[in-house]
């Protein structure tokens, strides 16, 4: 399609671009993302701060103050201490990325350590950043194994990835033994809690046995969470955490066209849309709110495990956040067949799986539906 010489008729554009979402899977479908579902009730507030501009905040002050407190909000949902400080940014990658520049920046050494279950966007990382990865494979329980953080540990290594909720099962990392091994060998150690990050600390509340991964830990340097993940916010809305806000000064870059004199960020137009949507939802709920959502998914999880489990499925192990696993032959087609039946989920190949994301906006209801379907698509594919 060309650039258009001449102005269309607005009827016919808006038909044309609702005809083309109708192509989209219904997010009640969706069931292998890992981000939430904008609430209804809170998208006109995201729309009534979409023209605002955090990148330039003196021309937007109010809409600046409303990021710090959220900012502080998180930092004291983290455990952080008073020389903490927080950035929001896009999301996992954008966080991931800082935290590596700011460890290599800090520490020098050519090399990170990273888990094989770390997220792709070190991958990124690396091509764009020219350093070098060490991937450490996961123990037989797919989390890292502490030893093997120690004795991959050079005189090259600068920092250390631990993963608090994986992408693919759900899992947390030992974070407090690999935080007191950077500790002592005076290493980086960045957790990337882009999805555990809003649902694990309300999980622990509710009594479930999970590791700490926050700044309770001395050895934690720097988290990033993503808000619209298990946050249950509005895309793009990440958090980047640092144990000490003057370590901002490793990535920062004078800004002379607009209104602060230095950015510690990627982007640099940011919306205030996702900001103002994060603050009203996180005021909405308070902790006693995500707890009876992080309640809430885990009991959905449970349901359809065992319902999965009575149509024969294997679920690859048992879920620990609200992620599963489901075993299959063949997966791609499997995936493929469950598409054209308007469902959507992710491969996870290596382990002959696809994964289950439970998010809050699911019903017993769905899985049953789901379940069905699959079951149906199952049969098919093995004959």
């Amino acid at each position: 399609m060309g650039f258009p010489e001449k102005p269309r008729e607005w009827e016919e554009i808006k038909r044309e671009i609702h005809q083309l979402r109708e192509k989209d899977i219904p997010f009640s479908r969706i069931l292998g993302t890992m981000c939430a579902k904008p609430e209804e009730n809170l998208k006109k507030i995201y729309m009534d701060f979409l023209e605002t501009n955090l990148g330039d905040p003196r021309k937007f002050p109010g809409t600046k103050e409303i990021e710090g407190k959220l900012t502080d909000m998180v930092l004291d949902l983290f455990s952080a201490p008073k020389s903490a400080g927080c950035r929001v940014v896009s999301g996992g990658t954008e966080g991931n990325m800082l935290a590596v520049a700011i460890a290599r920046n800090m520490k020098g050494g050519e090399e990170l350590l990273i888990p094989e279950h770390a997220h792709f966007s070190f991958q990124k990382i690396a091509k764009i950043a020219g350093i070098k990865i060490r991937v450490i494979e996961t123990s037989k329980n797919h989390v890292i194994n502490p030893r093997d953080v120690l004795k991959n540990i050079t005189d090259k290594t600068f920092g250390v990835v631990a993963v608090a909720g994986t992408t693919e099962l759900g899992l947390i990392d030992p974070i407090p033994d690999i935080s007191d091994i950077c500790f002592d060998n005076n290493l980086f150690l960045h957790v990337d809690a882009a999805f555990g990050g809003f649902i694990i600390p309300f999980l622990k509340d509710l009594g479930h046995d999970l590791p700490d991964f926050d700044f309770k830990l001395k050895g934690v340097s720097t988290i990033v969470a993503d808000g619209h993940k298990m946050g249950g916010c509005a895309i793009p809305l990440g958090f980047f955490m640092v144990r000490d806000k003057e370590w901002f000064r490793y990535i920062e870059v004078e800004t002379p066209y607009v209104s602060t004199r230095y950015q510690s960020t990627f982007l640099g137009t940011r919306s205030g849309g996702p900001v103002a949507y994060g603050y009203v939802r996180f005021n909405l709920l308070g902790r006693e709110g995500f707890r009876e959502t992080a309640r809430r998914c885990m009991e959905l999880t449970m349901y359809a495990k065992k319902k999965l489990e009575e149509k024969g499925f294997k679920i690859f192990m048992e879920p620990v956040l609200n992620v599963l696993a489901v075993v299959v032959k063949d997966v791609d087609r499997v995936i493929e067949k469950l598409y054209e039946r308007g469902w959507g989920v992710n491969p996870i190949r290596k382990l002959s799986s696809f994964r289950m994301v439970i998010q809050p906006h699911m019903s017993k209801e769905i899985i049953d539906k789901f379940v069905e379907d699959l079951e149906y698509v199952y049969k098919e594919v093995k004959t």
